[in-house]
């Protein structure tokens, strides 16, 4: 019996008329949506009123309610903070959620450092503090172009810490005018610290302030004779004033801004973030959700406080095509940390409402193009299961490649797609254990089926097809092990390997399927074979990644640990710090004796034993 059937009237007035959150729960406890209200009881009531709500997803949630559980608070800014930590800590089905496995790409400045540079980094969930970072960027490839331009036109360092420790001369980049080398001092810390300054402010998108200081840094040099800074001044100048004309669009508002907007169809919810800086749209984010149970304004608020809350580069200001309640609180709360006020807008004339009216374009846009290729990825399953003529939908499909090097470290690995897309989360990686010879590639594939669906049998953890990297032979061992583990609802083809990859112009594929003598030939552009060459040939990437791993894993405990004194702790400071045993070999003895954990006598032996010319590498 639901809670909906059981509740009555009695229980309603029980709920306090506080400001809190509630939270309700199945059967077994979970926890399937968290909400907050200004008045407990009445925001409750609305749920089981007759047609008092009529969100699309509101009967299905209330149909698996068994309990609901209030807690009050103070304020309507304290319920904010709580049901945002309450959703990240529950993750209910039914609200708006960020993933925290979303990958982020963004430009960071380590500018902690004595010598920050600029680099491309990826991160989940919010960066972490003591570095500036811009973005996200929509690509790494945007992001690439942006980091070129920047080491084209302001001289930072470009190489590792690493690197900038040993370096006695300049390199290269020194003499092509991209770099000022502060590793041998060709440069002050002010002179240094003047060209962060320059990119943070090319990065915010202050490009007329930028200028304006340039300007002035070259009027500077010209007068007191430095012509040659001048000069350089000068092409710097020209570089930026370049770039501003191939901004993406340009808009009169001078404040950073974000704008969002939803389109949503039933329970599936897009929405989409523009970001303005400067004055320029610099990008957009699209995030897709499906079950909502969240009406508009808290779908917008619950993005705005997972997303943005904690952040170091929040915009002034958030625009939203509708009045929310609770804006203020949130702006409050968003405003902490922050060295003035971040508004939450809902414009109704002007500038400021045509980017909302963009963002909403962009937004069911998203969602068009996502139901087009959803739809185009299941006519490929559909296609895969007719031409294949397998007994399920291929929904899952998981896929088996090994790698060795005649014999040695032979490992294996598994991929996973779901739905026609990568599934990353169900990726495994074998170690081979079994004493065979370690060359014999249909034992390792026997030996890791196993394994895998001999625990997949009993966690009821069947993919709905199997597809194993080579021929006939590795098909008729994965067969076998099915039959041994009495396994007979689960699909198995082979796909053979090719000397190429599909994406290098080879095409011709063979796919075997059981019980039947010649293999299957798809046509050249066939979405099925894509699909079985993407899958084989992520498998194989992961495969050979991982055994590179475990020989470079290898290689090192080999290399270092034959040295007297160097155990696992010192090994692996000397790891951190260098990067690899290549860089350890072209170490100084200086530099050696500058690692922790490792003592001047540490440093002696491994100094000793590495430039050892007798030494076999």
């Amino acid at each position: 019996m639901s809670l909906k059937t059981q509740y009555n009237t009695e229980l309603i007035k029980k709920i306090s008329t506080q400001p809190g959150v509630y939270l309700m729960k199945s059967r077994g406890g979970k926890v399937l949506y968290v909400g907050k209200a200004k008045n407990l009881r009445q925001r409750v009531r609305q749920y089981f009123a007759k047609n008092a709500d009529g969100r699309f997803m509101v009967p299905y949630l209330i149909s698996q309610v068994q309990s609901i559980e209030t807690i009050l608070v103070s304020s309507e800014k304290e319920a904010l903070l709580l049901e945002n930590n309450l959703i990240k800590k529950y993750q209910p089905k039914y609200n708006v959620l960020l993933k925290d496995d979303k990958s982020y790409i963004a430009l960071q400045i380590n500018n902690k450092h004595q010598w920050p540079m600029v680099k491309i980094v990826r991160y989940r969930g919010q960066p972490k503090k003591g570095a500036l970072y811009f973005g996200p960027y929509t690509s790494a490839g945007a992001a690439r172009m942006t980091l070129d331009l920047i080491n084209k036109v302001f001289p930072l360092r470009q190489c590792s810490d690493q690197e900038l420790k040993r370096r006695t001369r300049p390199c290269i980049l020194h003499g092509m005018k991209r770099c000022c080398a502060p590793c041998v001092n060709l440069c002050t810390k002010e002179e240094y610290d003047q060209h962060v300054k320059q990119v943070i402010q090319f990065l915010k998108g202050q490009n007329r302030e930028l200028i304006k200081d340039l300007n002035a840094l070259m009027q500077k040099y010209s007068d007191c004779l430095e012509f040659e800074k001048a000069q350089d001044m000068f092409v710097t100048i020209r570089q930026i004033e370049k770039t501003i004309e191939k901004q993406y669009v340009d808009k009169p508002l001078g404040v950073d801004t974000d704008s969002l907007a939803i389109y949503r169809e039933g329970d599936e919810v897009t929405l989409c973030q523009l970001l303005f800086r400067g004055g320029k749209m610099m990008g957009s984010s699209n995030f897709q959700f499906q079950n909502i149970a969240q009406d508009d304004e808290a779908i917008y608020l619950s993005f705005i406080m997972q997303h943005y809350q904690g952040s170091e580069n929040i915009p002034k200001e958030i625009l939203l095509p509708i009045k929310c309640k609770g804006a203020s609180e949130t702006s409050e709360i968003l405003s902490e940390d922050q060295p003035r006020k971040v508004k939450i807008l809902a414009p109704s004339r002007g500038e400021k409402l045509s980017l909302v009216k963009l963002a909403q374009k962009n937004a069911k846009a998203s969602y068009t193009k996502e139901k087009d290729e959803t739809l185009i990825r299941e006519k490929t399953l559909v296609e895969l299961q007719e031409k294949l003529r397998l007994t399920r939908y291929p929904r899952r499909i998981e896929c088996f490649d090994n790698s060795h090097i005649a014999g040695d470290e032979p490992v294996s690995s598994m991929v996973a797609f779901t739905d026609g897309q990568k599934d990353s989360k169900r990726y495994r990686k074998y170690k081979i254990k079994s004493h065979h010879d370690k060359a014999d590639d249909y034992a390792s594939m026997k030996e890791v089926l196993t394994r895998r669906y001999k625990r997949a049998k009993i966690e009821d953890d069947l993919p709905d097809l199997i597809i194993v990297d080579g021929g006939k032979g590795h098909l008729n061992i994965a067969r076998r092990v099915l039959a041994d583990l009495d396994i007979s609802i689960v699909d198995i083809i082979g796909v053979a390997k090719d000397e190429g990859r599909h994406d290098r112009g080879v095409t011709s594929e063979q796919v075997f399927i059981p019980n039947v003598k010649d293999p299957i030939i798809f046509k050249q552009h066939s979405r099925v074979l894509f699909l079985l060459q993407q899958i084989r040939d992520e498998a194989h990437r992961s495969a050979i990644s991982f055994h590179r791993k475990r020989r470079s894993k290898k290689t090192i405990k080999s290399e270092l640990d034959k040295i007297p004194g160097i155990g696992i702790k010192k090994r692996n400071a000397l790891l951190k710090h260098f990067g690899s045993v290549k860089k350890i070999k072209e170490a100084s003895l200086e530099d050696l004796k500058s690692v922790p954990e490792v003592t001047q006598g540490n440093a002696e032996k491994i100094h000793q034993y590495l430039m050892d010319p007798s030494r076999k590498e």
